[in-house]
């Protein structure tokens, strides 16, 4: 719980630590006049906005392969940016470097650019987003440790 200017504590959701995010600021401060409240309010929980949730699939993707793989992920680092760099080529979704050992994935890229297979507001259509992201925190990791990312984790979506 955090406590506001007026003394009104507020929940947070706990954001992974395995994430980092690169690109934009942690807070909003316009012309500065301080912190903007929740458009919730003061006594409801904070919304959760789309890159809250990019960062929280991106974070429990990236977990989940450590969990697995912990020899060959331990020292991996996972970032998030929004769009990527000048000089980049094409637009790619993500980049992956070996020698650092850090992969970046690319939200705007990833979120715009896919094509949902459900219509939005739906049940699916979250599970398809989720699923997009998904997919391409395998594919940056099997690239990274040289494996099918079908390989990373066979039993994943079976139940589905």
């Amino acid at each position: 719980m955090s406590r506001d200017e007026g003394g009104d504590y507020h929940e947070r959701m706990a954001r992974s630590r395995s994430v980092r995010v690169t690109g934009r600021s942690t807070f909003r401060d316009r012309h500065g006049r301080g912190l903007r409240s929740s458009a919730a309010g003061p006594h409801l929980p904070f919304l959760q906005t789309r890159i809250d949730l990019f960062d929280d699939i991106v974070g429990a993707a990236a977990q989940y392969l450590r969990e697995l793989w912990p020899d060959d992920l331990a020292d991996v680092t996972f970032e998030v940016a929004g769009l990527p760099g000048e000089g980049s080529d094409g637009l790619v979704r993500y980049r992956v470097d070996a020698r650092r050992r850090s992969i970046v994935l690319y939200r705007l890229p990833i979120e715009r650019l896919a094509k949902p297979r459900e219509p939005r507001g739906t049940q699916d259509a979250a599970w398809d987003h989720r699923m997009t992201i998904e997919g391409y925190v395998f594919r940056a990791v099997g690239e990274l440790i040289g494996r099918d990312p079908w390989d990373l984790a066979p039993d994943r979506y079976r139940d589905r």
